[in-house]
């Protein structure tokens, strides 16, 4: 198996959709996929709380991280591009185009010698 440095979006869209294939029941409806997403960045921010706020895990609270978390939300997002015949690729490069054009000027950049 590559690792996610090896694979392209489409790479890892085919992966997931392999794998969901595999399944009578196939990719869940947009509105169960938006709460199984909702419900993951509830996971990630509880355990940004637990690393860099001030609630502390307890002691019987199992051990996730927010790498896991993170593979959670891509997973979800994934799913939810594919059940939809979303490319991920040409949207993120949509998005970065609206970046690059519409907050070209917004923050302030870093000095960069040539």
């Amino acid at each position: 198996m590559l690792h996610l440095s090896d694979k392209s979006m489409a790479d890892i869209q085919r992966e997931v959709d392999a794998y969901i294939s595999q399944f009578k029941e196939g990719y869940f409806s947009p509105l169960s996929m938006l709460a199984r997403m909702t419900e993951e960045i509830g996971e990630l921010a509880r355990e940004v709380n637990h690393h860099f706020g001030e609630k502390p895990k307890k002691k019987d609270e199992a051990d996730n991280s927010i790498e896991m978390e993170l593979g959670d939300i891509l997973f979800i997002v994934v799913c939810f591009a594919n059940s939809l015949g979303i490319d991920l690729a040409e949207a993120h490069d949509r998005v970065m185009h609206k970046f690059n054009t519409r907050d070209a000027d917004r923050w302030t950049r870093k000095n960069v010698e040539p």
